[in-house]
């Protein structure tokens, strides 16, 4: 896998953990995660870029996925792992 792979999260957050295990599951062995509710600062720049206030928030690449049920939607479509091999 070559994309990078950036998801906003929380300490907190089933739909996170399950991103990050359908991430894995896909090949991906580095997920840089930014705490959002370590840092809110972080929270407002996600907001401002994504335009949504949840996490996740992923991003492939310069892609942005959105949450979980997006990148679900994206796998169930085919589509993850084209973004993921850039």
């Amino acid at each position: 896998m070559t994309a990078r792979v950036i998801m906003y999260t929380t300490a907190v957050c089933p739909y996170c953990v399950r991103a990050e295990r359908l991430l894995e599951a896909k090949g991906v062995t580095t997920l840089e995660k930014i705490r959002v509710d370590l840092d809110p600062e972080q929270r407002m720049l996600m907001m401002e870029k994504t335009g949504r206030r949840t996490v996740p928030q992923i991003y492939i690449g310069d892609t942005h996925v959105g949450g979980f049920d997006d990148l679900y939607a994206l796998e169930q479509a085919g589509g993850l792992a084209p973004l993921l091999n850039g």
